[in-house]
């Protein structure tokens, strides 16, 4: 029993160890050209998005569950705007990461990224909001197949409002941030609902107390907001 619990220990440790050094945002080469390609891998999750900076176009996105171990690389997905059918199916992949350079092959097509950061920040990981002010009361919310989740790197965002048992797809946006002394700041690079919002920046005041970000400020449309994002186990 002590064996296999030493065993089950070790295999947990190189999961957990494997999908680590995969966190963080990465870019599709080339670099620096538009389209662009940004990805961000946090707790287990991934997004992944295809927009026109230069040109305020959001083009489109997917996410959804990912491990890695020993060079494998598995990916559930949640949400693709590209094709609603994808959603549900499984990705088995594998991958090779020489310094700051991610190869990874899938189904005979070969992607390489550049790491853009290593996803170390108080607000990296992946977050679900669980609760919204209305009428001065916070009013939680019912954890059920339609969800928003939002995801952070060390400098990287993007949130995405979805239902993986419908297949529904409700919008997403991203960017840029920051996180200095309780002010909560994002620059927009991309908006599948309204691309004249794209190069805004809006700020926020926000304070992670342990699992839980508190979030207050306005949103792109100017109304005041204030939510609590848990974060997913």
């Amino acid at each position: 029993m002590k064996h296999l619990f030493s065993a089950a220990l070790l295999l947990l440790t190189h999961l957990s160890f494997a999908q680590g050094e995969l966190t963080g945002a990465w870019q599709l080469t080339p670099t620096g050209s538009e389209p662009q390609t940004v990805r961000i891998i946090e707790d287990g999750y991934f997004m992944q998005t295809l927009f026109d900076q230069a040109g305020k176009q959001f083009v489109s996105t997917l996410g959804g569950r990912l491990t890695a171990s020993g060079g494998n690389l598995t990916e559930v997905i949640e949400f693709n705007t590209a094709d609603k059918e994808n959603v549900g199916t499984t990705n088995t992949c594998t991958y090779k990461l020489e310094g700051g350079q991610l190869t990874v092959n899938c189904a005979g097509k070969s992607t390489v990224w550049q790491r853009i950061d290593e996803g170390k920040a108080p607000l990296a990981g992946t977050w679900r909001i669980t609760a919204r002010e209305n009428n001065g009361k916070m009013d939680p919310m019912r954890p059920g197949p339609r969800k928003t989740l939002k995801i952070l790197s060390g400098t990287r965002f993007q949130w995405a409002a979805i239902n993986a048992e419908t297949k529904e797809f409700f919008g997403t946006g991203g960017g840029t941030y920051t996180f200095e002394n309780g002010q909560y700041t994002e620059t927009i690079t991309f908006f599948s609902r309204d691309n004249s919002r794209v190069g805004m920046s809006l700020g926020f005041n926000g304070k992670v107390d342990g699992k839980q970000w508190h979030h207050s400020g306005k949103s792109s449309k100017g109304d005041p907001i204030s939510e609590i994002w848990s974060r997913i186990e």
